[in-house]
């Protein structure tokens, strides 16, 4: 189930599902260890005889944020118990603390004592091997904890704390863990208990007819038991209520920091454009990574997930922060890019958070030969993002280890790396990881980050080297034109692959429609009206189109990921945001009056349509039904957007 809410500082995220169970808990690194891993962390609500959980389906639930913040604002509605419940929740933007304010109130006509139960469903470290759990006589919470990791639970009603609470097994020799004890309203106050463990905690409340009550929970994360200790004083203290206000201003204070003009675009696109930037934020952790996603549903269907940084992911999302004036996080990630380039100048894969080298499907040895696994769009990216900061910024001096460890290292591997009978890049996979040959839009990155290289190094005094780059992207753009254009198609190709024949070597054109092409003119090769771009790109319009009322381009005719229909010549694949949202960038580049951006800001609206009710942007969607596919939130999709609402604001107030 896609995610819903995502909550987080930097270095404490969590996410809830559309049910409103937490499902991920992630710290001290955003995208490391989740220690939650997918389970099901919820609420439920007891009175005598009967129960209810989150998940059932007597609830009925509207999940959004507060305006301008990343504070979670939740109604859930259940006339068969007749319960309203209210809740905001946020994680503090210093304090490492989850904080909910849950108010419950009584539809009934009659006075009743209920119970609210939490349970706890942790898998510390990513394992449910070694964990303890048990109730902490200093603070009165229930904690858990596995070496450095500890998580302390508390919480208040009516002037009282903990009601009763529970340790005990989990999915392990036939334990189905403490939540299904909470289910009589009775918890057995096991103090203790350790391996595979979850742990319940309750509240207790007595409320009038018609009458509602607040009850606040936290979670105080940290790496030692005094520092929970510590934090659960502090949501004491200072009352966990100001926290979470002080938390909300803070995070409308960071996200409208600038006074944007947002020209005829309308609100729900203007308030989507921020909520991506709050978004893409708790995506980025604070040691410089940017994440593509931190939702693990996807390993329902995968034993891997998308808590990675893509180099080329990561470098666009910096581009679109750099672009709406958000530097900071964009400088912390171009200085771990420098510690992730090989010592070869070229980035992997996909690397984890901190830095080092992520899980791959790229073979070191193809066909008896060995080859360097690698998308080589990932290491030119984040070159051009690093140009695009600097030419913002004009941070010159913080420039200076970036160009001797990343921009030198990257520029010689880019411009060594070709085909010396073409000009092109040598083979490398396709920006979609699915196939290896020379691709538009490879060719286009490596273009732009040899011409970024080159600006670089005519800045610091490297002449000789600024003209070998740029000499290099020189060739790359003839190479373009000569192998990647066919003139009897009157379009660009997505690629080219070689095959050896007969002691000769052959050049195999792919003519795949591909929404990549977008790159030819996103990346400044050429000019968005240039009559070769506009045919490409009127081709991928009209060949890649979803017909049907949920609309949108697919990435490329055909595409198997999540296919739902075989009806390619209708639904050549599912729609995606980026995809749609690169149409709108062309549709924003070659306008020449305010008129012609009307396209443009239909595609905007389209995927403002398309963002669940709290503002999540997943990665595709159903092309029937219009449902959420793959990950959500996608930090692509989110920055995508976010520099496609920039383009277009940009040329409304050019024009």
């Amino acid at each position: 189930m896609p995610r819903a809410l995502t909550l987080g500082n930097g270095n404490l995220l969590v996410n809830f599902d559309g049910q409103l169970n937490m499902r991920d808990l992630y710290y001290p690194v955003v995208g490391m260890d989740n220690h939650i891993g997918g389970q099901r962390c919820s609420a439920g609500f007891w009175e005598e005889g009967s129960f209810t959980w989150f998940w059932d389906d007597n609830w009925r639930k509207k999940i959004a944020y507060h305006d301008d913040s990343l504070i979670g604002l939740v109604t859930a509605l259940n006339e068969k118990k007749g319960l309203e419940v209210r809740i905001s929740d946020g994680v503090h933007f210093h304090y490492n603390l989850f904080v909910r304010k849950m108010t419950v109130k009584n539809l009934k006509n009659w006075p009743r004592r209920i119970r609210v139960f939490f349970s706890h469903d942790f898998s510390i470290r990513g394992n449910n091997i070694g964990d303890t759990a048990f109730f902490d006589p200093v603070s009165q919470g229930l904690c858990h904890y596995k070496r450095d990791i500890y998580l302390l639970l508390n919480g208040s009603t009516q002037g009282k704390g903990i009601f009763q609470y529970a340790t005990g097994r989990k999915r392990f020799l036939g334990a189905e863990g403490t939540w299904r004890d909470a289910e009589d309203g009775w918890l057995g106050g096991n103090p203790i208990d350790h391996g595979s463990v979850d742990s319940t905690v309750s509240f207790e409340m007595n409320l009038e007819a018609d009458e509602q009550e607040d009850l606040w929970y936290w979670i105080a994360v940290g790496d030692r038991l005094q520092a929970v200790r510590n934090l659960d004083k502090a949501a004491h203290e200072q009352g966990a209520g100001y926290l979470l206000q002080e938390t909300r201003e803070y995070w409308r204070n960071w996200v409208n920091r600038h006074n944007w003009e947002f020209g005829d675009l309308p609100e729900k696109v203007s308030g989507l454009f921020k909520r991506s930037l709050l978004i893409v934020r708790t995506q980025c952790a604070g040691n410089g990574a940017i994440l593509a996603a931190t939702d693990s549903d996807i390993l329902a269907t995968s034993r891997d997930n998308y808590n990675y940084i893509w180099p080329r992911d990561a470098a666009l999302a910096a581009v679109a922060l750099d672009r709406a004036g958000f530097p900071e996080i964009p400088a912390r990630f171009f200085c771990l890019s420098a510690q992730m380039i090989t010592e070869d100048g070229y980035n992997l894969q996909r690397y984890n958070a901190d830095g080092t080298p992520g899980s791959s499907w790229y073979p070191l040895l193809r066909e008896g030969r060995e080859q360097i696994p690698i998308q080589e769009d990932e290491t030119a990216l984040v070159i051009c993002a690093l140009w695009h900061h600097y030419r913002r910024y004009r941070n010159f001096e913080e420039m200076v280890p970036l160009y001797w460890d990343l921009i030198k290292k990257s520029g010689d591997f880019l411009l060594q790396f070709r085909d010396p009978q073409t000009g092109l890049p040598l083979t490398s996979y396709d920006l979609w990881e699915e196939r290896r040959g020379v691709f538009s839009f490879t060719a286009a990155a490596v273009c732009a980050g040899l011409t970024a290289a080159a600006n670089f190094g005519n800045l610091f005094g490297d002449a000789r080297r600024a003209q070998l780059y740029r000499q290099g992207a020189q060739e790359i753009e003839k190479g373009i034109e000569n192998y990647l254009y066919d003139e009897k198609a009157g379009r660009f190709l997505r690629g080219i692959y070689y095959r050896q024949r007969d002691d000769k070597l052959e050049l195999i054109p792919d003519f795949t429609l591909d929404s990549s092409l977008y790159g030819l003119f996103g990346f400044g090769v050429f000019a968005a009206d240039d009559p070769r771009v506009e045919r490409t790109m009127k081709a991928v319009e009209e060949g890649l189109r979803v017909n049907t009322w949920v609309g949108g381009l697919a990435r490329y005719t055909a595409d198997w990921f999540y296919r739902m229909s075989d009806d390619i010549e209708n639904v050549p694949g599912s729609p995606w945001i980026i995809t749609t949202l690169w149409l709108a960038e062309w549709y924003s580049a070659k306008a020449k009056s305010k008129k012609d951006l009307s396209q443009a800001r239909l595609l905007l609206e389209w995927a403002a349509e398309r963002a669940m009710e709290s503002g999540v942007l997943a990665e595709q969607y159903h092309p029937y039904t219009g449902e959420p596919l793959s990950v959500a939130p996608l930090t692509w999709s989110h920055s995508t957007f976010i520099l496609a609402v920039a383009n277009y604001t940009d040329k409304w107030r050019e024009l």
